[in-house]
């Protein structure tokens, strides 16, 4: 590798992807962010010892398990934090004042914590950097808020965190919460409610009014409290015919408690999708290995756009392989998605799209506008600057071919990650193509992939190059 600085954690340094042929090679990814941070939550609060393996190690479950820590839970690292020993934890930890628990930018960790930490009672200030103090958190507080023995509030203007929670616990058991900015509201009700059922020995009812987005990832969330030994029985409305939810609510019923288990977790899907992209885009071949169409992460169905676009997916009993070596006419065709169960995929897809035959339009992804950053316009500033053609919509946007690329070696255009790993790691992607691009903070991927560069590189073959100014 060329490298002109000694650590890709320099704030200032940026990254080119050296532009080349056909990928083609197989790989592996980390352990599920989505899932990690999942079984770290039901493992602490369970009875019992459970081991979790393949787990992620980044900046994500890193905030998690320090939480988690800080309140008393006893966590074991091993093999280099890829296998965790977790002992739950049954009641309140005991303090004076209040727990303070930093958890950076990470979605999953606020959610999740926020609901949990009001059922199981205790006294905790949730708190990040500034653009978590961005992210809106009151529909999941305002559903909490009539239900807890205390208070719970979100103190940032609009309802965003820090979230200073106190509280006894859930004196009662039916709850409503909107669904339209993140299904991760639904997710961390789910997995309190176990915490509530304890105490009472009452099943709790969830209920969710309005549409409810990335239907997958409370799927996700059911199947990993029943794997935990908890009941969760999902109705779903007569009009959800797709993965949205459509007209009317969703409920959920809750019973039981969780047990201690040893549990593998698969490979992260969305961090899969930057390779399967990967062999779309250079007319290359790659197979992602511990991952199938039955995976429990929705993001599996990224290949199916993958395959609407020309490609050829061939599933194994624990793989799935991307071809493009033989695309129609030598190139990918535009598509029109509704992307709102595999949102995390769309600036994935916004890069394969930039090297279609034919305008691509994206569909049903609203709420990527309040991710770690704004999904939807700061993608489509960024990928102006590449010399695309990008409109915005209300619920997503649609990009038009690179027919005039305003990036080359000689003239290079610098990409900022607005501090978003999935902008970093999808921008690599448009590198494979077209030489110039400069990316800003490649560190940042740490967030949920800390050795994406490195795996990135041994995948296509052929060195990054660093630089700092």
């Amino acid at each position: 590798m060329n490298s002109t600085t000694e650590s890709p954690s320099d704030a200032i340094a940026t990254v080119r992807v050296i532009p080349g042929g056909p990928v083609c090679g197989s790989i592996r990814p980390p352990g599920s962010k989505s899932l990690t941070n999942r079984a770290l939550l039901m493992a602490a609060f369970g009875r019992g010892t459970s081991q979790l393996e393949g787990a992620l190690v980044s900046e994500d479950t890193h905030v998690m398990t320090d939480s988690l820590r800080k309140i008393g839970v006893d966590i074991e690292s091993q093999d280099a934090g890829r296998t965790l020993v977790v002992t739950g934890v049954q009641s309140a930890p005991k303090s004076d004042s209040p727990f303070d628990l930093y958890i950076a930018n990470s979605g999953t960790t606020v959610r999740f914590l926020t609901a949990a930490l009001s059922a199981l009672g205790g006294n905790y200030i949730l708190s990040g950097v500034p653009r978590m103090h961005e992210r809106p958190i009151g529909d999941l507080v305002d559903a909490l808020s009539p239900v807890v023995e205390g208070r719970i509030e979100a103190v940032s203007e609009g309802g965003c965190p820090p979230v200073h929670i106190q509280t006894s616990g859930w004196a009662k058991h039916e709850l409503s919460v909107a669904g339209s900015v993140s299904s991760q509201y639904l997710s961390g009700l789910m997995m309190a409610a176990p915490l509530a059922s304890r105490r009472s020995n009452q099943p709790v009812t969830i209920r969710v009014v309005g549409e409810l987005v990335s239907r997958p990832y409370v799927e996700m969330t059911a199947d990993a409290m029943q794997v935990f030994g908890a009941s969760v029985e999902l109705q779903w409305p007569m009009a959800a015919q797709s993965d949205v939810a459509g007209q009317g609510d969703v409920l959920v019923q809750i019973s039981g408690d969780y047990d201690a288990i040893g549990w593998s977790i698969e490979p992260d899907a969305s961090a899969a999708s930057y390779f399967w992209a990967a062999a779309a885009i250079s007319g290359g071949d790659v197979t992602v290995k511990g991952l199938s169409r039955a995976a429990t992460q929705g993001d599996v169905a990224f290949v199916d756009v993958l395959e609407m676009m020309g490609c050829q997916i061939e599933e194994g009993d624990d793989s799935i392989r991307v071809i493009a070596t033989d695309l129609p006419g030598g190139q990918l065709g535009g598509v029109d998605v509704d992307m709102n169960a595999i949102s995390d995929t769309v600036q994935t897809l916004a890069m394969v799209a930039l090297f279609a035959n034919s305008p691509t339009r994206v569909r049903g992804v609203a709420h990527n506008r309040f991710k770690e950053t704004d999904r939807i316009g700061d993608l489509a500033c960024e990928l102006r600057k590449l010399g695309a053609t990008i409109q915005e919509h209300d619920d997503g946007m649609t990009i038009h071919p690179l027919s005039e690329p305003a990036v080359s070696e000689g003239n290079p255009v610098r990409l900022d990650t607005y501090h978003d790993h999935r902008m970093a790691m999808s921008f690599s992607l448009a590198g494979l193509r077209l030489g110039g691009i400069e990316i800003e903070n490649p560190a940042c991927t740490g967030k949920t992939y800390p050795n994406y560069w490195s795996d990135l590189e041994q995948l296509i073959g052929r060195a990054h190059h660093w630089t700092a100014e």
